[in-house]
């Protein structure tokens, strides 16, 4: 099946590892031009070798969305980029804590990031794909704001937060030929799985080994996802053929959930 990305620009934050780089790679060998954007620039090189080494196009944008000047500098190169068709707004996830006691400068520091960072970024894009009459904008948000994660209390409520803006842009630019969705991993071997695992088994006192099996133990598929698994869901949502699709949580998580309608 022809995605219909061949030409098209995406611009992949977190592409320096886990499922941002495994998206980045899937989008760039259906002939996507990928902007790949991390903290990390050495590492981002990297993923940008992969890409060009397989015939792919890419290129590096240095981003922190922690500060404000350096999202700010994003923005103004998606605002100068010849098109762009395609944001996968993927912030990454805050380190593991328990409610209640969550200190007041954690949560304004996460918020700004993650939250009002992401907006910024999104509404930049946004823009352009309006004008242009096609866009599609792609969050990476987390099974944890359909079932809350004990340990995850920062994560669950601020992706939460980003996924009501989601929603409620999808209603505001789908005529535009713009959608916009969110998508939902569950475990899925990356190294945030792996620091949660080890998050898990350093508060229970167990090996990181018997955490991991008994997460596994919960999802139906019998394992951890693959991150190229995940990016391949994202792909194909960025695709032509899915421009009928907006406003969704769509879950990639072995079954994990249980719920039929949330």
């Amino acid at each position: 099946m022809d995605l219909g990305l061949k030409g098209r620009t995406a611009v992949v934050m977190g592409a320096s590892q886990g499922l941002g780089e495994a998206t980045a790679l899937q989008l760039a060998k259906e002939g996507a031009h990928v902007v790949l954007v991390a903290r990390r620039k050495d590492v981002l090189d990297d993923v940008k070798k992969r890409i060009t080494d397989d015939g792919g196009s890419a290129e590096t944008a240095v981003c922190d969305l922690f500060d404000a000047q350096s999202r700010q500098s994003l923005c103004q190169l998606i605002e100068s980029l010849p098109r762009i068709d395609v944001l996968v707004a993927n912030s990454g996830g805050p380190a593991p804590g328990m409610a209640p006691g969550i200190a007041s400068d954690v949560w304004t520091k996460e918020f700004d990031a993650m939250v009002v960072g992401l907006i910024e970024i999104m509404d930049t894009a946004v823009a352009r794909m309006k004008d242009a009459g096609f866009g599609r904008i792609l969050v990476v948000g987390s099974s944890g704001i359909v079932v809350p994660i004990p340990k995850l209390a920062v994560s669950n409520t601020l992706r939460s937060a980003v996924g009501g803006y989601v929603k409620t842009l999808a209603e505001q630019v789908a005529s535009y030929g713009v959608t916009c969705n969110m998508v939902l991993p569950g475990r899925v071997e990356t190294p945030r799985t792996q620091a949660i695992d080890a998050a898990t088994a350093k508060g229970l006192g167990i090996s990181e080994e018997q955490a991991r099996a008994n997460s596994i133990a919960t999802i139906p598929a019998g394992r951890y996802g693959q991150p190229w698994e995940f990016g391949s869901v994202l792909t194909f949502l960025a695709s032509e053929q899915a421009g009928y699709i907006t406003g969704s949580q769509i879950r990639v998580d072995g079954g994990a959930i249980r719920s039929i309608n949330a």
